[in-house]
């Protein structure tokens, strides 16, 4: 187990593209994180890597930029035959996850050519578009169907990435998982990374790697340290004007906000628009398309509040968010630490804010001491909200 470096590296000491390095110093990366000094080096050796990471330390900029160093080295791939893989169990984490290797790809002369496939689209526009790619991320049906049409060839695979591999394998994806691994080459670089070591995962991490280098980043998520939690006791009627309030008077300019419905959360929306403040919702009812560009959007800033379920909640990874507020509080305490954890990210400080109704007292008594955290109250009866 390597622990954690406590003398922080520079990313030009892990032997990176040079345009990777500059590309890096002009998005104002200034240090890597915890999981990035320790993963970077270990991937560039070319062994097999067992990372235990939670979402939002970093885990991703870790792996994309060592593969995209070992590929500008490499021979160009055969046509259809692609040279890494990313394994993810959601389409918005492989949309994320395509945005990140697009971003550092493009600083190559010759660009490696980079795709996401997942469910829930039509197949034949990602089967003409597999011409040329180099870095497939997919989800593992896609990816099986895709192999079975032809459409794509993986046994030239230098590297696979299995991503948040806990959840892939939770989420029944075994038969799928075995399946592939037939199709790879028996010599390739496997890299695993997880939010916890599981029996699951430690199953794959047997079949999968060979002598891996393991490394371990506390669990952030976990941790609301880097969180400052405010509660706010409001009855259900004073809600949509607390949250207008708080929008502005805060001078938010971003914010994610949770609801525990689509419906409840196009209400929020639509209330929020009604009052000039610009809001969008993303949810399982909206199409994908529709919820990549509304994710894009906010994460670009041009949309200043989002308003989510937690259905849909995973697949939003900002690395510098300010604002969560849970305008309903979610059914389990584990949501709850999972939707505040989407500030106070790899190492950044952000703020959460609770909407807690008269009947949500018991149940938010029962989070706080499931996440071993007293949440400070401010009243807001004497709050005058009209105008809101």
């Amino acid at each position: 187990m390597h622990p954690q470096i406590k003398k922080r590296m520079s990313f030009s000491s892990f032997g990176l593209a040079p345009n990777l390095l500059q590309a890096l110093t002009e998005m104002n990366y200034e240090r890597p994180y915890p999981i990035q000094e320790i993963a970077i080096p270990a991937i560039l050796t070319g062994k097999d890597v067992l990372g235990i990471a939670p979402t939002g330390s970093g885990k991703t900029a870790s792996y994309v930029l060592p593969i995209l160093t070992q590929l500008s080295k490499a021979e160009k791939a055969k046509n259809r035959h692609i040279q890494s893989l990313i394994l993810v169990p959601t389409r918005e984490l492989a949309i994320q996850v395509e945005e990140v290797f697009k971003t550092f790809a493009h600083t190559f002369s010759e660009p490696l050519k980079v795709k996401a496939v997942y469910g829930g689209v039509s197949i034949n526009p990602q089967m003409k578009a597999m011409m040329g790619v180099s870095i497939l991320i997919a989800t593992p049906g896609r990816l099986i169907e895709l192999a079975e049409s032809n459409a794509v060839h993986l046994t030239l695979v230098k590297s696979v990435v299995l991503d948040e591999a806990d959840k892939l394998l939770n989420l029944g994806f075994q038969e799928e998982m075995q399946q592939i691994i037939k199709l790879l080459p028996k010599k390739r670089q496997n890299l695993l990374f997880s939010a916890t070591l599981n029996d699951q995962v430690s199953e794959i991490n047997q079949i999968l790697l060979h002598d891996p280098i393991v490394l371990k980043i506390e669990n952030e998520e976990d941790s609301v340290d880097l969180i400052q939690q405010t509660a706010f006791r409001v009855s259900d009627a004073r809600k949509g004007p607390l949250l207008r309030y708080l929008i502005r008077e805060r001078k938010m300019k971003q914010v994610l906000i949770f609801t525990s419905s689509t419906f409840k959360a196009d209400q929020v929306v639509d209330k929020l628009r009604k009052n000039n403040i610009d809001a969008q919702a993303i949810h399982s009812k909206k199409s994908q398309d529709a919820r990549n560009k509304v994710l894009r959007n906010f994460k670009a800033g041009h949309l200043k509040v989002l308003v989510a379920t937690d259905l849909i909640s995973r697949g939003i990874d900002i690395e510098f968010l300010p604002f969560v507020i849970n305008y309903e509080l979610p059914r389990s305490p584990k949501d709850y630490v999972h939707r505040i954890g989407r500030t106070g990210r790899a190492e950044s400080t952000g703020e959460a804010l609770t909407f807690v109704t008269p009947e949500d007292e018991h149940h938010f008594k029962i989070i706080q001491k499931k996440m071993g955290k007293q949440v400070p109250f401010e009243e807001t009866d004497e709050l005058n909200l009209n105008g809101y």
